[in-house]
């Protein structure tokens, strides 16, 4: 079983893998907090899967719009001309929740609020909240990541510190949404 977890309180996804090891990653989650609202621009808690990887192959930098590469990687002076641009760069990995009325359905849907690990920008800071409700990561941790999990991959985000494996134990594949 590989899964994730990520913890709010430490800014950190933690990848276990199938053979027992554990990789950790610097994050950034939402300067709003935790919250499952839609509008909310929070990232929202409890058990998901990777829905959708987007962006294999892609060079590291591409800038996606609405889920498609624009056929631009990031550059100082693109950021330059598109100042305040919230960055989704280099893949996707889309967050679809799996706990009907608390993230998944109705107002609370992470999937129908575009919840991505995405990357960004090298110079925005990680291990401090700072995005609208997405999980970003440095590119190269993004495409480390993206290579080695499929889409139905358990994602589990929690408010408090991650667990000493860095897995919860309740994410396993067949707890994995339908």
């Amino acid at each position: 079983m590989t899964a994730i977890t990520i913890s709010l309180a430490d800014q950190t996804l933690d990848l276990v893998e199938d053979d027992g090891t554990v990789r950790r990653y610097r994050v950034s989650t939402s300067r709003n907090g935790a919250g499952e609202r839609n509008g909310s621009f929070c990232t929202p808690r409890g058990r998901h899967v990777i829905r959708a990887r987007i962006g294999a192959g892609q060079p590291l930098g591409t800038v996606f719009v609405r889920r498609r590469p624009t056929g631009e990687v990031h550059t100082p002076e693109l950021a330059a001309q598109h100042p305040g641009r919230d960055w989704i760069l280099t893949r996707i990995l889309w967050l679809s929740g799996c706990e009907p009325g608390f993230n998944r359905h109705g107002d609370v849907d992470t999937m129908r609020r575009y919840v991505y690990i995405h990357g960004t920008p090298d110079t925005t800071p990680l291990g401090i909240p700072g995005s609208i409700g997405c999980v970003r990561m440095r590119n190269s941790d993004l495409v480390d990541l993206f290579d080695r999990v499929p889409a139905g991959t358990p994602v589990t985000i929690i408010e408090g510190p991650a667990p000493a494996t860095g897995a919860d134990p309740s994410s396993t594949r067949e707890d994995a949404c339908d």
